[in-house]
């Protein structure tokens, strides 16, 4: 089915394929993972949405911060007339902030939820009526067509909320690049970047008392169970939220509190007590690793700003020129 301009291959009884694919994969293998985009289904993006408001979750508001305080510079160091494609867009309560302090030609947000993006898309034309908005479905991990409205102009890519952070180093470069190849040779990438802090801070930030992340992480076994005939038993679960100083980061899990065996499309699966479904990284950087990480992607760091705490980053970077000697 083409939604967008991207195609989303689906079977006959509907089922996303890529989908079914990855989670068979991920539970056969050991240990047990499913790549984190499929958590952002229409209600785990909501939930998410959730997640950025509560006390324990700084990095939105730390971005957000960002975005207020460096209007002045976004506006001389960013050239106007700019296509903006923003990766992973999800409600886009960030984006008027940066619109705000450009001149764009276009804004062009993408995303996996096609029913949240749409909604957003439409919403953020509301708040600038001038502006063409060219909203497409698809998975950003690889590189994407762009509307031909746009391919002509010269673009800004937008990647908010440290998402960069949700995949390890190797997928990271190539996202980066990939997002270099759907942009062009000439174009500016404005990064959100997290910081390595206190782990009790980190941990506190992906284990909320109030248990929203732990829904939004359950919410994927809930999905299995709604789209691949999944029989996991979601009392049986419980969402972990632990730091990895080794990989600087923060891992999500769901843990089995005692053995459990399901099925899933009609195969056969088991999890032994305290066996996990890893779910989602969230990488941490300094400035080194933000650097190094980005020259191996392609891009060349501009400027780097922080919020007033010092917990979180933004990153303007250019499109590496091919170069022949060091």
């Amino acid at each position: 089915m083409r939604r967008g301009l991207e195609l989303v291959e689906l079977d006959r009884h509907g089922v996303n394929t890529a989908f079914r694919a990855d989670v068979l994969e991920g539970l056969a293998q050991v240990p047990k993972a499913i790549p984190a985009r499929w958590l952002y289904d229409e209600a785990g993006s909501a939930l998410f949405e959730r997640i950025t408001r509560l006390p324990e979750y700084y990095p939105t508001r730390a971005e957000t911060e960002i975005l207020g305080a460096q209007c002045e510079a976004f506006g001389r160091l960013i050239p106007p007339r700019r296509a903006v494609v923003e990766f992973g867009s999800g409600s886009s309560v960030k984006t008027p902030l940066l619109l705000g302090c450009i001149s764009p030609a276009a804004y062009v947000p993408l995303d996996i939820s096609g029913d949240f993006l749409r909604a957003a898309a439409a919403d953020l034309a509301g708040k600038f009526p001038g502006l063409p908005v060219h909203p497409v479905e698809a998975d950003f991990t690889k590189p994407v067509r762009l509307p031909h409205e746009v391919e002509a102009l010269p673009k800004l890519g937008f990647f908010p909320g440290s998402t960069i952070g949700n995949m390890v180093a190797r997928t990271a470069v190539d996202l980066l690049r990939s997002m270099r190849a759907t942009l062009g040779g000439d174009s500016l990438l404005l990064i959100g970047m997290d910081l390595i802090k206190d782990r009790a801070l980190l941990e506190a930030a992906y284990d909320d008392a109030e248990g929203v992340t732990a829904a939004f992480n359950l919410n994927l076994a809930r999905r299995i169970n709604r789209e691949l005939a999944g029989t996991i038993p979601l009392d049986k679960l419980r969402h972990v939220a632990r730091w990895d100083d080794t990989y600087a980061r923060i891992e999500m899990h769901l843990e089995a509190t005692e053995p459990i065996a399901f099925t899933v499309d009609g195969r056969r699966f088991a999890l032994a007590k305290g066996e996990t479904i890893h779910t989602e990284n969230s990488h941490k950087f300094d400035r080194r690793s933000q650097y190094t990480l980005l020259l191996a992607g392609g891009w060349t760091p501009v400027e780097r700003w922080l919020d007033s705490e010092q917990r979180f980053s933004l990153i303007l970077a250019e499109a590496t020129r091919p170069r022949n000697a060091p």
